[in-house]
């Protein structure tokens, strides 16, 4: 049984590694995702095979158990996640301020063309 659900967690973590590397903004920002992506994909396969590693990993930290560390782990990636969310929401917000600006100031009827009709 413990086997099984190994399998299956391993099988959860490539599938949103996976996921994760889809698409980006540029070449260095997508390779640099990546490879840290591959990172946590091996470290979580590792994790799930080996806990009681987690756990001497965590003790170094000063940390009592592996999965306190995990949780840890998840709360910092997610507070980065946020930041990282926060600040592409505010440039697309930026650029379409400036889009809709870029059309109101391009339909605006033109004085001189309003005269010669």
């Amino acid at each position: 049984m413990k086997i099984l659900i190994q399998i299956i967690l391993i099988i959860s973590v490539i599938v949103i590694s996976l996921a994760l590397m889809r698409g980006g903004s540029n070449a260095r920002h997508l390779a640099v995702r990546r490879l840290l992506l591959g990172i946590f994909a091996i470290l979580s396969a590792l994790s799930i095979f080996f806990p009681n590693v987690l756990t001497t990993i965590a003790g170094w930290f000063g940390i009592g158990r592996g999965t306190d560390l995990v949780l840890y782990g998840t709360v910092v990636m997610l507070l980065i996640f946020m930041a990282t969310t926060y600040q592409r929401h505010r440039s697309m917000e930026m650029s379409v301020t400036k889009l809709a600006r870029r059309i109101a100031i391009d339909e605006t009827p033109k004085p001189w063309e309003a005269q010669e009709k």
